[in-house]
């Protein structure tokens, strides 16, 4: 199971509400059935607009990123999801990244959604996801735009290992604030109290999946048809912007925007988040 303990799910759905309701928007919330567990989203929006789907990263849920992206709703109508076993109210339910079960699971929620020509955003973990979604039918899919992905390139281990797991481990074992902050800080460019605490309450009260994160090969990448954007971040101890930038231009023929971050770590600042948004909607006029 993804929540360790009943009470720590509760405490990590009530800083989830908590934020949907500072959010101030008009939404409804959907349960959907797929055969890989309950997916639930949040949509933003007339559902007459184009269709746009946001996909978070690991420790994320939908609120969050909805955050980052307040005007989307004006241009298209935004189905922001919760990922599988990540702190939100989906199912628990972890996949094999090194299965296509990932993308299969996405196509299944877009098929029961009944929507085609989507604007799949994926941040992180949620570019993972979308890439996912290309290899494994990308026919519903009209372009995509991946914020610091996963799947492209890896960082330096041994870095990664002081920076962030050590850091995160010691926390995980003290509950100490002062390693708490060393993640963060490590991943984030700026930062808010809520962001804080919600990570450090997931920390604390999911188990937490620390399996090698796999990269898409050049074959399979070389197949994608569908136009990609890519926002990368210099200072991504993660996944380092210009390495992945290098890799990306050699291995997707579709590659039709890259933007460099260079004053951001993984997580980018609300500066950069606001140029991403402009750049996705220029896109619908």
């Amino acid at each position: 199971m993804f929540f360790k303990s009943q009470s720590g799910k509760e405490k990590i759905l009530s800083l989830y509400n908590k934020k949907l309701k500072e959010l101030q928007i008009d939404y409804t919330e959907k349960l959907v059935e797929t055969k890989f567990g309950k997916t639930n989203l949040i949509i933003v929006g007339d559902v007459s607009l184009p269709p746009l789907m946001l996909i978070h990263g690991t420790g994320g849920c939908a609120p969050l990123i909805l955050e980052s992206f307040p005007n989307l709703a004006s241009k298209y109508c935004v189905y922001a999801i919760d990922v599988l076993a990540q702190p939100n109210k989906s199912a628990e339910n972890r996949l094999d990244m090194k299965t296509p079960d990932y993308g299969k699971w996405l196509i299944e929620v877009i098929i029961k959604l009944r929507i085609t020509q989507v604007t799949l955003v994926g941040f992180s973990f949620g570019g993972f996801i979308s890439l996912k979604a290309l290899e494994f039918n990308e026919t519903s899919i009209k372009k995509v735009f991946l914020i610091a992905p996963v799947y492209i390139v890896n960082g330096n281990p041994i870095k990664g290992l002081f920076k962030m797991f050590i850091p995160l481990k010691k926390y995980i074992k003290s509950s100490n604030n002062k390693y708490l902050k060393k993640v963060i800080n490590a991943l984030f460019t700026e930062y808010d109290d809520f962001a804080e605490t919600f990570m450090g309450t997931t920390f604390l009260n999911c188990n937490m999946d620390f399996s090698p994160l796999p990269i898409i090969s050049a074959q399979k990448a070389n197949l994608i048809k569908t136009p990609i954007t890519l926002f990368a971040s210099e200072n991504d101890i993660m996944f380092p912007g210009k390495k992945m930038i290098k890799r990306a231009k050699k291995v997707f023929p579709s590659l039709k925007e890259i933007v460099l971050f260079s004053k951001s770590k993984h997580v980018p600042s609300n500066k950069d988040f606001i140029l991403i948004e402009k750049n996705i909607l220029k896109g619908e006029i």
